[in-house]
């Protein structure tokens, strides 16, 4: 009797293992184009967490074959959309890695343009009570050098002219970026850091739609600081161009004391 009573708690252990224990695989020993087609299939009706295992145990089981390549840049696409920028970019640079000259790497590249332009939506946004020195800039930043690396690699692919539409609304946003750091540094009086970041505009986003912003800010503190004759520069600069900008009267308001 003691003998048998030893064994219930195993057999309860083991049927408990049976019981709660992890789901069989339901994959296990399907074919690279069967796996394929699950992933495909689960990607396609939005279930994106699905199709991420799915694409995962796919390049885990045939890393190297044909189906084995799409699962990793289909991989990106599902991390991209299930809002995971960090996987979809990492995906998306292994198969840059592995396979440079698959004929779908430009996707790749476009991939990471995408995952890093969605992640900058939360920079654009960026209008609240912070200090503009603290925001992160960076996310529009590598999503404008990814686009710009698509363009130099592939300037002939399907995704190239669209890249170009987003680098110019990029640039914008790190022009008004710009500005919005020089508009701090002259509510702190901190004119010379000021001037130097709007000119820093002027240089690197010219024809941006932050130039005039940036050539008042300029005038303004050049003027402060009484180094008149760039304050005059600026000034004139601005009204060549931008006649109308209300700047104009700001700058010959102020009065150096």
């Amino acid at each position: 009797m003691y003998r048998v009573l030893l064994f219930i708690p195993l057999f309860l252990t083991l049927s408990a293992c049976s019981f709660f224990g992890e789901k069989e695989d339901l994959t296990e020993g399907m074919t690279a184009e069967q796996l394929y087609a699950e992933a495909r299939g689960a990607l396609d009706s939005g279930n994106y967490e699905k199709a991420v295992e799915l694409y995962e145990k796919l390049e885990g089981r045939f890393p190297f074959g044909v189906y084995g390549q799409q699962a990793l840049l289909d991989l990106a696409y599902a991390h991209f959309k299930a809002d995971e920028p960090d996987s979809s970019i990492s995906a998306a640079q292994r198969f840059i890695k592995l396979y440079p000259q698959n004929p779908h790497v430009d996707y790749a590249y476009y991939i990471k343009g995408l995952a890093n332009f969605n992640r900058s939506w939360t920079f654009t946004k960026r209008f609240l009570p912070l200090d503009e020195t603290q925001r992160d800039s960076s996310s529009a930043l590598f999503a404008f050098q990814d686009f710009a690396e698509l363009i130099r690699l592939f300037p002939n692919s399907i995704y190239a002219q669209d890249a170009k539409k987003r680098m110019v609304y990029l640039r914008n946003v790190l022009a008004e970026y710009e500005i919005n750091v020089a508009k701090y540094y002259m509510r702190r009086s901190a004119f010379i850091a000021a001037a130097n970041r709007a000119t820093y505009v002027i240089e690197k986003y010219p024809r941006t739609p932050s130039v005039p912003d940036a050539l008042v800010i300029m005038a303004k503190a050049y003027k402060i600081l009484e180094m008149d004759d760039l304050a005059e520069d600026a000034l004139r600069v601005l009204e060549l161009n931008f006649p109308n900008h209300p700047g104009l009267f700001e700058v010959r308001r102020i009065v150096v004391r």
